[in-house]
């Protein structure tokens, strides 16, 4: 879809120099930072990147480590 956008003049010219620099098209270029933009910010986004990561780090559980963390924690002064 083709829409038109007011972007500061700064802005497009160091996404101009990006996109030179990379071999893309300006278009690839702003199209992946909205892309990047709205993975970050939308809410249902997040959280289940930080599920993914979770259920990641979940299987690669260290026994030694949780021992050792468990005790870490009761330890500290919450």
């Amino acid at each position: 879809m083709k829409t038109a956008v007011s972007i500061p003049d700064p802005v497009f010219a160091k996404a101009d120099r990006y996109a030179r620099l990379v071999n893309k098209s300006r278009s690839q270029i702003f199209s992946e930072a909205l892309r990047e933009y709205l993975a970050r910010h939308s809410p249902d986004e997040v959280t289940e990147a930080m599920d993914q990561a979770l259920e990641t780090i979940e299987e690669q559980r260290d026994s030694f480590v949780a021992k050792a963390s468990e005790r870490v924690l009761r330890q500290a002064e919450w």
